[in-house]
């Protein structure tokens, strides 16, 4: 017999409230509890990177985190990035604007990590991009345009002008 946790997490700035049995896993409780499928699902052993969420402002791979461990933490999905209107974060923008996705199935979780790196160090050299990113597998581009991408909203006077703030899910409701 499985066990059952109520928890209460904040999901893209939304308090939310689930019971969920022991064994599930964060990457599960949000796509099929949540409906929030841009948490993508790859090798499902923290290795791909393609289920990265933001826990509490920090890259995790949600396919390892059991559900009941964000219990009274924040966890930040792809769907709570863009702004409430719907307009991209800058480091999305960047990403269409350098073509920096290809597939699109590893974009989600390099989205997440290049914004909590941007969060963290302002103007990272390529080697501290390289680094955040080392966990996130990309078939299809070369990682040339996800650096590219990464070092435009670096550059960027509104990056500045915004305190850098470039991924998050805004205020609790």
């Amino acid at each position: 017999m499985s066990s059952r946790h109520e928890i209460e997490l904040v999901v893209n700035g939304e308090k939310r409230r689930c019971a969920v049995p022991g064994r599930t896993h964060l990457a599960d409780l949000l796509r099929d509890e949540l409906g929030l499928t841009g948490t993508h699902l790859g090798c499902e052993q923290g290795v791909c990177g393609a289920c990265t969420i933001l826990l509490d402002g920090e890259p995790v791979r949600s396919c390892i985190v059991l559900a009941a461990q964000v219990d009274g933490h924040a966890v930040t999905t792809i769907e709570g990035v863009s702004a409430p209107d719907g307009a991209l974060s800058p480091v999305q923008e960047a990403f269409c604007h350098r073509h920096a996705l290809q597939c699109g199935f590893c974009t989600p979780g390099m989205v997440l990590c290049a914004g909590a790196l941007l969060d963290r160090v302002h103007h990272p050299t390529r080697e501290q991009i390289d680094e955040a990113l080392g966990g996130n597998i990309c078939r299809c581009t070369g990682y040339v345009q996800i650096r590219e991408a990464i070092e435009d909203v670096a550059n960027s006077a509104a990056h500045h002008h915004a305190g850098g703030a470039t991924v998050g899910a805004g205020e609790v409701r």
